[in-house]
């Protein structure tokens, strides 16, 4: 096992005092699973994804110009472009997989050969790929209004990528127009008009705004296909976690082995702590008990959206999880909110499983918060371990080697008091804000083990929130 210990500059006398030799050589012994379902016999886990989408979001009546991509530019530019976005998404998220949109006016048109790029970009990088096909006046109000020029589009998408087996096709994204009859007998025509494609490789929305998969589960005519999840806290209100909980798993059904979450996403602006258990902002209640159901449920997600989408006053989506800067093919990318990057690849499954005890190797005593206080500053020592909340820990990876260290009890985390670089600084515990003296990193201490040390991941954001636009996407 390895053991963990603390090689930063910055201790102070009486951390050092205290914790010095408990964090020399920490040990880490699990002491909780995350609650939830037992794990499916089957899982999506391969889609680790997210959206790549158009800014004012994709139901466009013209071609769809991704954020970033501009309609004169040619295949050349647009793979170059599009391979700049991905690395970002690749390096910064461990993202495997963007779904794009499709429509007729894209389709069969000069700006295609052109937008093929993002698509051939992405499979050259061995990412999977999902075509959705979004409303665009060939369907209207959620229904196909245009049947020749919808089943055109997708009779040249599927002859150009249909035995590409990255790629995947969406029929319909969010066919609210249609009752659960009428939309299950439109997927499995498309079917079966389309043998040559893989089940395996087509995704069906569920009913409604892709929000309920049981009627499409349920359809024999459907069997072997991916299903297709759509989950927003705009969707059902106010709930806590248990609620948000029972909601994401209520409209699965027993299909959670087939399923997707294609689309998801809450505020990434303005400093929300997803990494808070004890948060009563309805956001993060949301995410969390949305990303640990996924991971429960070994389902893979699509995040909504990684750039473009709704554009709020602030001249972007409020929900995008990644900052885009740059110009021409020199694009570059950040994380919009670490905690809120955390929580989604703790939903594809990274980190530990759950919570950890620090354990020192001389004493056998644990890392304590005192008193079990739950207030910012509180002192952290040693203490004789009794299972309490105070002394287990949760470790999220905020990536790139990177880690908050949480608090059970108090959802707080290991803090460098007032983010001092100097000789003596304390060590506490503080609310987790996504600073660069609550991030730690491991490293090789030798014969001792591992280390952990303040790094400087990503910045975050710390101005207050305020509600999204309550419409579907």
């Amino acid at each position: 096992m390895c053991k963990w210990a603390n090689t930063m500059t910055n201790r102070s006398g009486h951390f050092r005092r205290i914790l010095l030799s408990v964090l020399s050589t920490l040990a880490l012994t699990p002491v909780a699973a995350l609650a939830g379902a037992t794990p499916a016999s089957a899982d999506t886990r391969q889609f680790r994804g997210v959206n790549w989408a158009v800014p004012g979001d994709n139901f466009v009546e013209g071609p769809l110009v991704l954020d970033g991509l501009a309609q004169s530019d040619s295949y050349a530019t647009v793979r170059a472009k599009a391979d700049a976005v991905y690395n970002g998404f690749e390096s910064l998220l461990g993202v495997n997989t963007v779904r794009l949109p499709v429509n007729t006016h894209t389709v069969g048109s000069s700006w295609w050969n052109a937008y093929r790029g993002t698509i051939d970009a992405a499979t050259a990088r061995g990412f999977k790929v999902v075509l959705a096909y979004w409303e665009d006046g060939a369907a209207s109000g959620g229904r196909i209004t245009d049947m020749a020029a919808f089943t055109a589009m997708w009779n040249t998408v599927t002859a150009q990528y249909g035995t590409n087996d990255l790629v995947h096709f969406e029929p319909m994204n969010e066919p609210h127009g249609y009752t659960a009859t009428e939309w299950t007998n439109l997927a499995a025509a498309w079917i079966e008009a389309r043998p040559s494609i893989p089940r395996g490789r087509v995704l069906v929305g569920g009913t409604g705004y892709s929000q309920d998969l049981r009627p499409v589960c349920a359809d024999s005519r459907l069997t072997g296909t991916l299903l297709s999840y759509h989950h927003y806290a705009f969707f059902y209100g106010e709930k806590d976690y248990a609620g948000w909980v029972q909601s994401f798993r209520e409209r699965l059904g027993a299909c959670a082995t087939r399923a997707v979450t294609t689309e998801f996403g809450a505020q990434m602006d303005f400093g929300l702590d997803y990494g808070d258990p004890a948060s009563a902002n309805n956001f993060v209640r949301y995410f969390r008990a949305v990303t640990d159901s996924m991971r429960d449920l070994r389902m893979g997600s699509i995040y909504w959206p990684a750039l473009g989408g709704k554009i709020s006053e602030y001249g972007y989506d409020r929900y995008s999880m990644f900052t885009l800067q740059g110009s021409g093919t020199g694009l570059t990318l950040g994380i919009r909110n670490p905690t809120g990057a955390a929580r989604l690849r703790h939903g594809w499954g990274d980190g530990a499983a759950g919570l950890v005890t620090l354990t020192a190797r001389h004493s056998g005593k644990c890392v304590d918060v005192v008193s079990a206080s739950t207030a910012d500053g509180a002192e952290i020592a040693q203490y004789g371990c009794n299972g309490g909340a105070n002394q287990r820990w949760e470790f999220r990876d905020l990536g790139a080697g990177y880690h908050q260290i949480v608090a059970a009890h108090s959802g707080k985390c290991l803090d460098v008091d007032a983010a001092s670089t100097a000789d003596n600084a304390r060590i506490l515990q503080w609310s987790c804000n996504g600073g660069q003296n609550q991030q730690w990193q491991a490293q090789d201490a030798g014969a001792a083990g591992c280390a952990w040390s303040p790094a400087t991941p990503a910045s975050a954001s710390t101005s207050p929130a305020t509600p999204r636009p309550t419409a579907p996407a």
